[in-house]
């Protein structure tokens, strides 16, 4: 009952519904944060929630915590959980303006509601194959789920599956929308010079989204 009061503050001008811009920054940032209430308390940890469909045609996200976590013993009992996605973010100075302003950050945040379950058996070693699969491709000795011994695989005893039920989709896209071409170029502009990763990932977005 508490996560429905929760909400993420988004003005009009940053609210993002492109449904398939969104699924695609989801399969690019899936190291997000899991948030639930576990024994009266907030809890949060930091894993990859991977967006897969179900059987059913359903978009789901898919992840597993270790068993010594105690996340995971409120999920039958409060199935309402927060998962937290964000991508890259820079710090803009308003001295990159042609007037005074104040600065601000740029970034792009997505937070998803959703109904939690446990799963077991097979579905799990889908799972985390799915998983290994997707990050094990670009590796030049790829580790694959199936050719792992029966000794390394009693680990997955270790683990609590799940999958997530999407409820809500709540996304912002906060790149400067509000300034003129000239402005919104000159922050491009600076953006590239600091040469820090984050940053030049943010001015790419930035030229992305204003051809």
């Amino acid at each position: 009952k508490y996560f429905k009061t929760i909400k993420m503050y988004i003005p009009d001008l940053y609210k993002n519904e492109d449904q398939e811009a969104i699924r695609t920054f989801l399969k690019a940032n899936a190291f997000g944060i899991l948030i639930n209430q576990t024994n009266g308390k907030l809890w949060a940890t930091h894993i990859p929630l991977e967006l897969e469909t179900n059987k059913e045609g359903e978009e789901i996200l898919l992840g597993h915590i270790s068993k010594e976590n105690p996340q995971w013993t409120a999920f039958e009992s409060n199935d309402e959980v927060l998962a937290v996605f964000t991508g890259p973010h820079a710090y803009i100075s308003s001295s990159w303006y042609d007037h005074e302003n104040v600065p601000t950050w740029n970034y792009t945040a997505v937070h998803i509601y959703g109904k939690i379950k446990i799963i077991e058996g097979d579905a799990v070693i889908d799972s985390l194959t799915k998983l290994v699969d997707k990050y094990e491709q670009n590796s030049k000795c790829p580790v694959r789920v199936a050719e792992l011994s029966k000794k390394t695989m009693m680990q997955t005893r270790g683990i609590v599956a799940f999958e997530i039920k999407i409820e809500e989709i709540q996304a912002q896209t906060k790149m400067s929308q509000n300034r003129d071409d000239k402005n919104y170029s000159n922050i491009i502009s600076e953006l590239e010079k600091t040469k820090n990763p984050q940053s030049m990932a943010v001015a790419k977005e930035m030229a992305k989204n204003r051809k």
